[in-house]
């Protein structure tokens, strides 16, 4: 099931073999009063009545004259102990014991005839007494009421030694909390006795409330009082030196006028009738602190789960407002069918990132509480969903952290998302939002993080055209860079993106929300550390911080475009500022191949590829700027190094997905073996490519197409790759329309080894010429040098022509006009030479022409590649040239090649 649900203590495995035990020694020593059948007999009356901060579980039976046994568990040892008996029968309200286990407080009322009701009589009284437990002493009467009392010590966040005195809560069903003073001493070695019982100092804490709640774990009160019919929530934090500080108040846009009182986490709350907890709203609070590799990390939540009565067969409506986020959503899921009753109550369960929602055979919402804006990034699964029926149907209760009570049988567990379930269900999910909220929730979970991304690859690889409403791999990506990252540091969740989607208009089928923007809390103390230093660092950037503050590469897509706009041109900046951006793409590459001693199977990382490592470096730039500005109270080594990590984990990404196709497909891990069994495959008489390479050609473009709307860095390889798989994959008009697309981008690597791999057939011509044409100017003229072809030489001259006639400057008419001995009937070429012939005139002395033999070479010769890669501004000829020949002659005859070949190829 998508809850793993790990049991920290059952009453049946536990603690009864314990009691059997016990009462057979009773037995065989001569005890009065039943023997190992009479428990069982009286097993409805053991249950639990708490749970204190330490772990250890308070219990409660009565034995077969209704005397009260009250037990502990020791979370620690796993033993049992005896904590004390009451010899009349009586029904126990609440019970707490103090930490060293010298004191216990315990709320009792006189049972009714039926002895399963709660209900006071007429006249009866609930007492409140405190008993000396170390050894069994005196019992002190705390409380005489007509009304019910809870009890709670409270617990010192240091346990190394006994503490002089202890402190006790006192919640009263007319309304108000008392906190009692109680200091202890040693009598007689070992024996604790109440100090001055008679005059136990105590203190109003808090009064006209409606609703209150316990925070074991970071003993913390939180209660709702009512100011003119507004629901106001406040929480007091107890300390350790007898303090408490009331730390915020938060208006509540709920009304509980009517509601009646309520507590929750007071110990076993069976005054309700546990079969119609429908009738009855649901109120609770969660705050967060998440152990991560036995570390916690503080995310400063604050969430109120509210669900009210229930009044429609039809519909269920809960809200969450979530105040370190500065808005709150209400639900309304469907529950189907009328005739489906609701008999169970809502259960709110806190599972670290997440907050459970859930509905006995109905629904299950797992809501992400670090990132609740879009609906698409939490779980809905209905009543028809496996997950759903395989949840427990006895409802729950969220004690502190992820711990859960199960009061029904009696068992305490930890509550955790089921990774492997999850990860099952991903497989099986239908909708696009299963799929996004799934793939968060794992990934989450932390643990083996290289096994899970694994299997995710895993499904990506075998699901990457299955979702419509966002981009598998981009999502994947982004999310798993987001949690390599986050957890290590505070504040990084608020400057990090999440997710690559920005916005979801999808209908979630089965549920509805509305969202609003909810008042703050209003912080009543100054001074914060821990947990409140980090809500109230949420609650200021809520107010402060629009828009959001998470990082982006826009400014980077608008400096690398400026880069490869200056490089083009030859005005690039300073060399200083450009061997920066370079060297920061060196340290990636080297914290990259730190962190991966194994050896790559695909050929990535074997070529320099400038403009890739300009990306990678100016993407380390801006980033380590926007956390510089940002994150306060981080060394910058740390963030230098947190930057290097996540670029890292970007690429490692990518050659993750490669990695996994590449061997999937079973392709060749060897570069130069790959390069010439491609070159082989296009030169054999088939030339087509195996459905493998085709399969992993599709999945680099989609790698390049999830990558370049978000302008993140590929690693240095992977266009020359890509190239050549797209080569030996497409159609000539196909591969063409990829690359004039900007899906295929010609390396000069790539196209190098094009051009000696490849003859000179028609096939590999057409191929070789379409490529030319389509390289950039720097890039083309050194890989025309390198084809020994007609069209080559066309290209270089033409080029060179270019470049002439750009710093040609028209010159007065001479009195000495220097005609061209070469005259065509079309005069517009006779003009274009007439030009060629004065700019060489204007260069005799400074120029020497390599190439001017081409009067001896009949039309139809081929021209020799080295008749072309000479034609220079450079006095080294190839060839002994002869006195009469000029440049009008070459350029003339380059343009009848030029006309011949397309003539003949139909280009």
């Amino acid at each position: 099931m998508a809850l793993r649900l790990v049991s920290d203590f059952d009453l049946r495995k536990d603690v009864l073999p314990w009691l059997r035990a016990q009462r057979v020694a009773s037995a065989a020593a001569g005890a009065r009063g039943g023997g190992p059948g009479v428990l069982e007999n009286n097993y409805e009356s053991l249950h639990i009545l708490n749970v204190e901060r330490n772990g250890n579980v308070i219990y409660t039976y009565k034995d077969n004259k209704g005397n009260v046994f009250f037990g502990l568990y020791d979370s620690q040892t796993r033993q049992n102990e005896h904590l004390y008996t009451f010899e009349k029968d009586l029904h126990v309200v609440s019970c707490s014991v103090n930490s060293d286990r010298t004191l216990l407080a315990a709320s009792l009322v006189h049972s009714t005839k039926e002895g399963r009701k709660n209900e006071l009589q007429p006249g009866s009284k609930c007492l409140t007494l405190l008993v000396e437990i170390h050894p069994v002493n005196n019992v002190k009467v705390l409380k005489a009421v007509d009304s019910y009392i809870w009890v709670q010590f409270l617990y010192p966040y240091v346990e190394s030694h006994p503490l002089p005195e202890n402190h006790l809560l006192l919640v009263s069903e007319e309304k108000y909390i008392e906190k009692f003073h109680i200091q202890v001493i040693q009598e007689d070695g070992s024996r604790v006795v109440i100090k001055d019982s008679g005059h136990l100092p105590r203190e109003r804490v808090a009064e006209d409330f409606v609703w209150a709640q316990w925070d074991m774990s970071e003993q913390r009160l939180y209660y709702i009082d009512l100011k003119k019919s507004r629901s106001i929530l406040k929480c007091l934090q107890f300390s350790a030196d007898e303090k408490f500080n009331l730390m915020f108040e938060a208006p509540l846009d709920i009304t509980l006028s009517d509601s009646g009182f309520k507590l929750v986490n007071f110990g076993c709350d069976d005054l309700q009738d546990q079969e119609n907890l429908s009738k009855h709203l649901t109120l609770c609070v969660f705050t967060n602190h998440t152990a991560l590799l036995n570390t916690f990390l503080l995310l400063g939540s604050l969430c109120v789960c509210y669900s009210p009565k229930f009044d429609s067969w039809e519909k269920f409506t809960y809200s969450v407002f979530y105040f370190h986020k500065g808005h709150g959503k209400t639900f309304t899921a469907a529950l189907g069918s009328v005739d489906s009753h609701v008999t169970k109550g809502l259960t709110f369960l806190n599972l670290d990132y997440y907050l459970a929602v859930y509905l006995p055979g109905h629904f299950f919402h797992l809501l992400n509480i670090q990132h609740p804006d879009l609906i698409c990034h939490s779980l809905f699964l209905t009543g028809n969903s496996e997950v759903v029926d395989m949840l427990p149907h006895s409802p729950l209760q969220s004690l502190s952290g992820s711990l859960v009570l199960d009061w029904c049988s009696g068992k305490l567990y930890r509550a955790l998302l089921n990774q492997s379930y999850l990860l099952q269900f991903l497989w099986n999910a239908r909708l696009d939002c299963e799929k996004m909220a799934v793939l968060h929730c794992v990934l989450s979970c932390g643990g083996d993080r290289q096994f899970l991304e694994a299997k995710i690859i895993q499904w990506i690889s075998e699901n990457i055209s299955a979702c419509h409403s966002f981009d598998l791999i981009q999502e994947f990506i982004i999310a798993s860079s987001y949690w390599s990252i986050c957890p290590e540091t505070s504040n990084m969740d608020k400057l990090l993106p999440y997710s690559s989607v920005l916005t979801w208009n999808t209908e979630i089928p089965g549920i509805t929300l509305v969202t609003e923007e909810i008042a703050l809390p209003f912080m009543k103390v100054h001074s914060f550390k821990g947990y409140w230093e980090k809500l109230n660092s949420n609650l200021e950037y809520v107010k402060y911080s629009k828009p959001h503050l998470h990082y982006n590469n826009s400014m980077v897509r608008k400096e690398w475009h400026s880069l490869i706009s200056e490089e083009k041109t030859g005005r690039r900046r300073s060399m200083v500022y450009v061997k920066n951006i370079l060297d920061n793409a060196t340290k990636v590459i080297s914290n990259l191949e730190a962190r991966n001693l194994e050896p790559r199977l695909t050929p990535l990382f074997q070529e320099e590829d400038n403009h890739q490592r300009l990306l990678m470096g100016l993407m380390v730039s801006e980033l380590k700027d926007h956390l510089l500005r940002h994150l306060q109270g981080v060394e910058k080594k740390k963030i230098e190094q947190m930057v290097l990590d996540y670029v890292s984990k970007l690429l490692d990404l990518v050659c993750q997905i490669m990695e996994t196709s590449w061997r999937k497909h079973s392709l060749h891990p060897c570069v130069p073996h790959l390069y010439a069994s491609i070159s082989c495959s296009l030169l054999s008489s088939s030339g087509r490519a195996s459905a493998a390479e085709f399969k992993v050609f599709h999945i680099m473009t989609r790698i390049l197409e999830a990558t370049k709307s978000l302008f993140l860095p590929l690693p240095p390889g992977f266009h020359t790759l890509h190239t050549i798989l797209g080569v030996h994959c497409l159609p000539l008009h196909n591969l063409l329309h990829y690359i004039d697309s900007g899906v295929l981008l010609l390396t000069e690597t790539a196209v190098t080894r094009l051009m000696k791999d490849l003859d000179n057939t028609e096939k590999n011509e057409k191929l070789k010429f379409s490529i030319i044409v389509r390289l950039p100017p720097l890039i083309g003229q050194k890989i025309c040098r390198l084809w020994d072809h007609p069209m080559s030489s066309n290209i270089i001259s033409r080029n060179h022509v270019k470049r002439l006639l750009q710093n040609y400057k028209k010159k007065p008419p001479s009195s000495v006009i220097h005609k061209s001995s070469f005259s065509v009937e079309f005069l517009p070429l006779n003009y274009f030479v007439e030009i060629l012939t004065d700019i060489e005139c204007s260069n005799q002395g400074n120029f020497t022409p390599p190439l001017l033999a081409f009067p001896c070479c009949s039309l139809d010769t081929s021209v020799p590649i080295h008749f072309c890669v000479a034609f220079s501004f450079q006095n080294t000829p190839y060839l002994q040239l002869s006195p009469f020949c000029n440049w009008s002659w070459f350029v003339m005859y380059n343009l009848v090649l030029r006309v011949n070949y397309q003539r003949d190829n139909h280009l």
